[in-house]
């Protein structure tokens, strides 16, 4: 690895900002022995420590196929289009990769030639970009949506013509040999490296040996890229969830049949209208949690996610007798129109792939609510939430840790697990029982940036606590002074939406720097904005605390309005607080505590983000002094100045010539 990554290695050769960093290089080192001899590595890696390079390397010389996770597309296509293609400019010998993501991102040929005949155009406009489509189709290697540039991101037909796993008519399909996921699989076989993201990769795991659900190739070595996330995507993936544009889709797809026998036509049609009316009845019952007193809205989420009472669908009566309320008969009667679907698809006389898999998603569909409205299986929490127009109901087991050992760390040769943020208090033991990994193999590379010189710690004097009224009105005027001296230049990061657009319309009149939100475009286009704009301001919630890379002056200066704490209302955060109180232990420090930490870590992680970078980085939660739990934060964060008064943060821009400007 030193003759690798070494002052006189072939990176120092070939990269035109090679700097020698020796954690790198330990970094290295532990990656190849643990995919060699086998076992499970935890690798805090430090902003500046060079972690791609330092697993990409050491997996493309294990000597087998290795999956490589990351948390979103985005980091899958910097891996793809940057580094990936920079080791094999360098690297003496030659070695296969392939890109897999959501079955979702890609088009189906079989559903495209057939949206010929299908009216699934909303607009005149919608027919060019379909042309385009089309013309795409025929010259496309991949069939990866992102490659349409041109396209706007949100094309209403997308969802009848891509290749998600629930219409996919497998190997009946007559589009088979040509499938673009059919060529991503071969081309993954022959691969030594494998990239996917943490989404696909657990969906793949909670499905792995179904007919429609397996998409990765076999594998006995993985490294997680961003591993912090891995709770979230797995739970979601280990549980079940059904929501209204589900029935709505299969509603769509069976309109599409065509039966030969007319009364069975005929049946259909009545059958998929009165399907459509039950399914608005049952999800209308989900109208909102406001009844029950238990409004979530989850962070950066307004619309709210919500528990499902024990007696939403059942209660007793007088009598002591369990009867169905309001709740349970709508249930009964979605059940009973996908009954009679069931029966009908059975009974066809020319039996097709697209009415067997029809059949079975309703089967499917039928087991899943039944799963989520009985609400028996131990171990999972029961709750639903609003999207737009969406009502999703879920089971979310509350636990993955027990899950994740069976089904993936006690039965796989090795497992790097790797991110900036991965520790609380310089320890792993919150990652470790919260993923269940068992005896890991640890290190913690400090950041390689020098922060003590670039970076320094503004917390404000007599801010108030962070749940009282006077909250935002003085983080609205302590924002607007930090603006001031650092010239803009600035994320403004908070846990909330509604604070966030507060805090946003009362700044923006107040300073005559361009400020952005979050939800004025995409977030790419946002960011392009950003970084384009001399002293601009972007207010933001959860979605830019992480897999943010803005270099230089441009982004001088990380505001933090409060300590990002898992919302305890939250019904998935709140059943693994029940969960863990129960089990004698101590939810706050052992749960929220460490969380809260990593979500922080990342949150200021934006800012440095090369050698030659100055900020400054602002907590206006007083908490940080106030509470005992402040100073593990305080000791989790990267070394650099405090200071509790803004003209000192603010000359580490040489505050001289701030004030000349």
């Amino acid at each position: 690895m030193e003759d690798v990554f070494g002052p006189d290695g072939l990176i120092a050769r070939h990269h035109p900002n090679y700097e020698y960093r020796p954690g790198q290089v330990d970094m290295a080192r532990l990656v190849f022995d643990t995919l060699s001899e086998g076992g499970v590595s935890l690798v805090e890696a430090g902003t500046g420590t060079g972690k791609t390079l330092a697993y990409l390397i050491p997996a493309l010389a294990a000597g087998r196929r290795v999956i490589v996770s990351t948390a979103t597309k985005n980091l899958q296509e910097q891996l793809t289009k940057k580094d990936i293609p920079f080791l094999q400019s360098i690297l003496p010998r030659r070695f296969n990769f392939v890109c897999m993501k959501g079955r979702a991102n890609y088009l189906c040929l079989h559903k495209l030639k057939k949206a010929d005949q299908m009216p699934i155009l909303e607009s005149m406009e919608e027919v060019d970009y379909f042309d385009e489509v089309r013309r795409w189709a025929g010259k496309t290697e991949t069939g990866d949506k992102a490659e349409l540039t041109d396209l706007p991101e949100s094309l209403s037909f997308w969802s009848q013509i891509d290749a998600r796993a629930e219409s996919c008519l497998g190997q009946k399909c007559p589009e088979f040999d040509n499938c673009f996921i059919t060529r991503m699989r071969r081309d993954a076989m022959e691969a030594d490296i494998v990239i996917v993201n943490h989404h696909l990769f657990f969906a793949d795991l909670g499905l792995r040996g179904g007919e429609y659900g397996q998409v990765l190739p076999d594998y006995s070595s993985v490294i997680f890229d961003e591993a912090h996330e891995i709770e979230d995507v797995a739970a979601s993936y280990f549980g079940t969830s059904v929501s209204n544009y589900r029935v709505m889709e299969l509603i769509q797809d069976a309109q599409k049949l065509v039966l030969t026998e007319p009364d069975q036509s005929s049946d259909l049609l009545k059958i998929l209208a009165r399907l459509g009316q039950r399914s608005d009845a049952f999800f209308l019952m989900f109208r909102g949690g406001d009844q029950w007193g238990d409004r979530n809205p989850r962070g950066a989420s307004e619309e709210g996610r919500y528990n499902i009472p024990e007696s939403f669908f059942v209660r007793r009566d007088r009598d002591g007798e369990f009867k169905p309320t309001a709740a349970g008969e709508a249930y009964i009667g979605l059940t009973n129109a996908i009954d009679r679907l069931i029966a009908l698809a059975g009974v066809v006389k020319d039996q097709t792939p697209e009415l067997d898999n029809l059949l079975r998603r309703a089967e499917s569909l039928k087991f899943e609510l039944e799963f989520i409205v009985t609400g028996e299986e131990a171990g999972f929490v029961y709750w639903y939430e609003k999207r737009g127009r969406g009502v999703f109901i879920h089971a979310t087991p509350i636990d993955v840790s027990g899950i994740l050992n069976e089904k993936f760390f006690s039965i796989n040769h090795s497992a790097v697990l790797t991110s900036a943020t991965l520790t609380a208090g310089e320890s792993f033991d919150f990652i470790r029982s919260r993923l269940g990994t068992g005896e890991a193999r640890e290190l913690i590379i400090p950041s390689h940036f020098d922060f003590e010189n670039q970076a320094v710690l503004y917390l404000p004097e007599w801010m108030p606590d962070p749940r009282s009224h006077e909250f935002v009105d003085a983080s609205v005027e302590e924002i607007i002074e930090i603006l001031h001296a650092t010239r803009g230049r600035a994320f403004v990061l908070f846990t909330n939406i509604s604070q966030m657009r507060e805090a946003f319309e009362r700044v923006r009149k107040r300073v005559d720097y361009p400020v952005f939100i979050q939800g004025q475009g995409s977030k790419t286009g946002l960011l392009e904005k950003f970084r384009t704009t001399e002293g601009a301001v972007l207010f933001a919630t959860s979605s830019f605390w992480q897999g943010v890379d803005v270099q230089g002056e441009a982004l001088s200066c990380v505001i933090i309005s409060k300590l990002p704490f898992a919302v305890p209302t939250d019904p998935v955060v709140a059943a693994r607080q029940k969960y863990l109180d129960e089990q004698g232990g101590n939810s706050f420090y052992e749960y929220s505590v460490p969380g809260a930490i990593i979500a922080l870590k990342q949150g200021l992680g934006r800012l440095i983000r090369s050698s030659a970078d100055r900020g400054v980085l602002s907590i206006l939660d007083p908490r940080l002094r106030t509470k005992s739990y402040g100073k593990l934060f305080l000791k989790s964060i990267p070394p650099c100045r405090v200071t509790s008064h803004l003209e000192d943060a603010a000359a580490i821009f040489h505050y001289d010539e701030l004030k000349r400007d």
